[in-house]
């Protein structure tokens, strides 16, 4: 099989481009001499004759236009390499898996994607919905290459083997049916809630979450139903069986017969966070995504910080 000198085909194009070895040499800014070496070189290579003799000049032999032809063909196809690969490199093009849990996606990861399928078309991504807690676990394993957790549900202590960086805090609404006597109640607090029948999950961040929440605000939330999907919670909440804390993301949509409540003096906060394994954010295309994220999260009127 030949070994291709793609310097050489170069050359013999633009022979045929210029038409005399003088013209080839000065485009090329070569000397006579070296054209002339550079294609004597590239007939031995390919067994056949590329120039005869034309006069005082030289012209290409029907071999040297087909080699041309295929010539043509491969360049063509190279300078096309070389753009896709100038998209990998800018993070225009590739793969991104991003974790999330659920309440992140309609509100952060779903138009960060569609931003970036709009502006960049070569850059695929792909979304793993899990829970807060399992992210990391994601992470670690190599499923995703970016997680959407929360900032309580992070590995204990300094753990080297990510960055992260908080994306914005969310704050938690109540949710009270819209009949309820506090539902139009001015400046209304957490802890005017107390004596409350409480919606909320039996085990996992949100418990902590809201029982954290209410013993800040010094009293202990009496559970009456146990629910850790949204959608359950406010249609729980509608039909009058308790009250909820319900994050922002999650209740981005009004529920009927749900009131939601900006509590005043003691609103509670959770704290979303993207992380990465350690060194990758600067691969070009997790960079690419990261910004469509915090861009998405700057829309919300989130608190965008640069680490945690």
């Amino acid at each position: 099989m030949t070994d291709w000198d793609l310097r050489k085909l170069r050359v013999l194009r633009a022979l045929e481009e210029f038409g005399t070895v003088r013209a080839t040499a000065e485009a090329l800014n070569m000397t006579p001499s070296a054209v002339s070496q550079q294609l004597s070189s590239l007939s031995q290579q390919v067994g056949v004759a590329l120039l005869e003799a034309h006069g005082r000049r030289v012209r290409l032999t029907e071999a040297a236009h087909a080699l041309l032809r295929h010539t043509d063909i491969v360049l063509a196809q190279l300078e096309r390499a070389e753009a896709e690969l100038d998209g990998f490199a800018r993070g225009e093009a590739g793969r991104v898996r991003v974790g999330a849990f659920a309440t992140a996606i309609p509100s952060l990861v779903v138009p960060a994607l569609n931003t970036l399928r709009r502006e960049y078309p070569g850059l695929t991504t792909r979304v793993h919905q899990a829970e807060a807690s399992e992210v990391y676990d994601l992470l670690s394993a190599g499923e995703v290459d970016i997680g959407l957790s929360l900032a309580a549900q992070a590995p204990s202590g300094h753990d080297g083997r990510y960055d992260r960086r908080e994306l914005l805090t969310d704050p938690l609404d109540a949710a009270l049916p819209v009949h309820h006597r506090l539902a139009s109640a001015r400046a209304l607090r957490l802890r005017d809630l107390a004596e409350e029948p409480w919606i909320y999950g039996a085990a996992g961040p949100w418990r902590d979450i809201t029982v954290a929440a209410c013993a800040q605000a010094g009293f202990v939330p009496e559970q009456a139903h146990v629910a850790s999907d949204w959608k359950a919670i406010l249609d729980m909440v509608a039909a009058g069986m308790g009250v909820a804390l319900v994050p922002r993301l999650a209740a981005a949509d009004d529920t009927p017969g749900v009131s939601l409540r900006v509590l005043r003096s003691d609103q509670p906060r959770r704290h979303v966070v993207c992380a990465v394994r350690s060194g990758s954010g600067g691969r070009p295309q997790t960079a690419v995504v990261l910004r469509a994220l915090a861009d998405a999260a700057a829309g919300l009127g989130g608190k965008i910080v640069h680490s945690v």
